[in-house]
């Protein structure tokens, strides 16, 4: 690596379209961190960074945990608001995903929960629209009914 450059200038010096590359050089629409209930104040080490096309939780302080997760692999959002939250301004909004790592993400004691909801809401709708995604859900079926139903 040479001296003074870090490996995004790398990457476009070379020219490459990676979309990690991209997904970093992304301006965060918001940018939120959990806070503790009793007033509402941010004294945590939990970030919340929400993209077009991505969604990050940056949890820890001496040991880091990073988890992103695509717009279009979020199926549904949901928002909770406890008595305490209510008195604060907070909210937890609960991302139900199809990824592998959590199945439920949530963005926990957060200020404008409705508007991250919303946004969510509208931006994973239209990842999935840009993909030309497809997600269904399996309502209890057997492969034995499936098979009668062909033949």
């Amino acid at each position: 690596m040479t001296e003074g450059k870090n490996i995004i200038d790398e990457t476009r010096d070379k020219e490459i379209t990676d979309a990690q590359v991209r997904y970093q050089d992304e301006v965060p629409v918001f940018t939120e961190r959990k806070r503790l209930l009793f007033f509402g104040l941010p004294w945590t080490f939990t970030k919340y960074l929400l993209k077009d096309e991505i969604l990050t939780t940056n949890k820890g302080f001496f040991k880091t945990v990073i988890n992103d997760c695509y717009m279009y692999k979020i199926v549904d959002v949901q928002l909770e608001k406890s008595l305490i939250e209510k008195m604060f301004g907070l909210g937890t909004v609960v991302c139900y995903t199809s990824d592998t790592t959590d199945k439920i993400m949530k963005i926990t004691h957060v200020r404008h929960a409705e508007q991250i909801k919303n946004f969510i809401l509208e931006k994973s709708e239209k990842m999935r629209m840009k993909r030309r995604t497809l997600t269904t859900m399996s309502l209890n079926s057997d492969a034995t009914d499936v098979a009668d139903d062909i033949g």
